[in-house]
């Protein structure tokens, strides 16, 4: 015979309890704060009395049996046998934890961390309420036969272990304090809009891969950027996971040069070389790099995982400013570096034209873009010593 489920036995045992009225069962049901622990809603009681009957392991008796609610339902001989070897057999089950939760918390490092904070919240008041509803039930029902108290005390122990596992991990998401490089590094990351400004650029580590072509239409470029994403945040969970320390995923960099510097000018796209780039924490090492590359490989062919690597960039001293708007309207403004303000600083270029793109281009009006525009540079000339009188 097909073994029972957990709401059939629930019912069954009920019925074996003593005979009951379908009514009866919902108010019995309710009482006990049996849905608490089984999954029994409130419209399936006569479904699983159906079944159960055309199994033959319960039968109305006495009264009018036209009308669910108003017959009076008991176990058959064969319903209390097989309910109890069910009941023996559920008594030795361990049954394993399937809790939406850990699927969420699986994949709450891609989350903001206002989010998962706030789930977790959320979710750390709902456990109490829940609890105390589970209390004050139990002290409705007062005194208790020994197996009652025990289902109470089952469901506010499982309670309660869930109340301290999330006071724990908000516990500890809050502790744990994120590397976030464009906080680290703010003056680098948060340039003013209107002036260009001179910074000092440190050496930093990125996830980098080279490519060439348009990036609205390459499918190299296309495969850089994800292959950089996934890999970013493999290193992101391992990080977290083995070392105990996390970190923001920076935002997408990127790299550009041509052999003609003016096809940037004429937006000739075709023609750019770029490396794209996410910034790493020091801490992250070559071979966590491979790992997650491997890791990500298992789950999705991409050809540019290979090719992704992870660098150092010095680019020292360097004048940058906040472009705000589509990238096609950055020339205008690159023209001003180029051909004002370098010439009359008496500068040149020292490395690639850099963009950091603080938007995401998928969320955001193309007028209201971020992107910092960064070049390296070294002065045009060196200035000659005074002559020694």
């Amino acid at each position: 015979m097909p073994a029972l489920t957990d709401a059939e036995l629930t019912v069954l045992g009920l019925l074996v309890e003593q005979p009951r009225h379908g009514y009866e069962l919902e108010r019995v049901i309710e009482e006990r704060g049996i849905r608490a622990w089984t999954a029994l809603g409130f419209s399936s009681i006569y479904y699983v009395l159906d079944k159960l009957a055309k199994r033959g392991l319960i039968e109305a008796t006495g009264g009018p049996r036209s009308g669910k609610s108003r017959a009076t339902f008991q176990a058959t001989p064969s319903g209390v046998e097989l309910c109890a070897d069910a009941t023996r057999e559920a008594l030795t089950t361990l049954t394993p934890v399937h809790a939406r939760v850990l699927i969420a918390m699986a994949n709450s490092p891609g989350l903001p961390d206002a989010d998962v904070h706030s789930g977790l919240t959320a979710r750390l008041t709902a456990v109490r309420e829940q609890l105390a509803e589970v209390r004050a039930t139990r002290t409705r029902q007062e005194p208790l036969p020994d197996a009652a108290a025990a289902i109470f005390d089952y469901s506010e122990a499982m309670l309660t272990a869930d109340l301290t596992w999330t006071e724990s991990v908000l516990s500890k998401e809050t502790a744990m304090e994120k590397y976030d490089v464009k906080k680290a590094h703010r003056t680098l990351y948060a340039p003013p809009s209107k002036d260009f400004t001179v910074v000092d650029v440190p050496a930093l580590q990125y996830l980098a891969v080279d490519g060439h072509g348009d990036p609205n239409t390459a499918p190299e470029y296309t495969h850089a950027v994800e292959a950089l994403y996934g890999i970013a945040y493999s290193v992101k969970f391992a990080s977290k996971k083995t070392l105990g320390r996390d970190f923001v995923v920076g935002p997408l960099e990127g790299l550009w040069r041509a052999d003609d510097p003016t096809v940037f000018l004429t937006r000739e796209k075709a023609k750019w070389d770029w490396t794209m780039m996410i910034n790493q924490p020091d801490w992250v090492t070559e071979e966590m790099v491979r790992e997650a590359a491997e890791s990500v490989a298992k789950k999705k062919d991409n050809p540019a995982l290979a090719r992704v690597q992870l660098r150092t960039l010095t680019e020292g001293t360097s004048v940058q400013i906040l472009h705000l708007g589509s990238y096609d309207d950055e020339t205008p403004t690159l023209h001003r570096l180029h051909d004002e303000y370098l010439p009359e600083h008496d500068l040149t270029f020292n490395g690639d034209h850099h963009e950091v793109y603080l938007s995401d281009p998928r969320r955001t009006a193309p007028e209201k873009l971020k992107t910092v525009l960064r070049q390296p540079v070294k002065p045009l000339r060196t200035r000659s010593a005074p002559a020694e009188s």
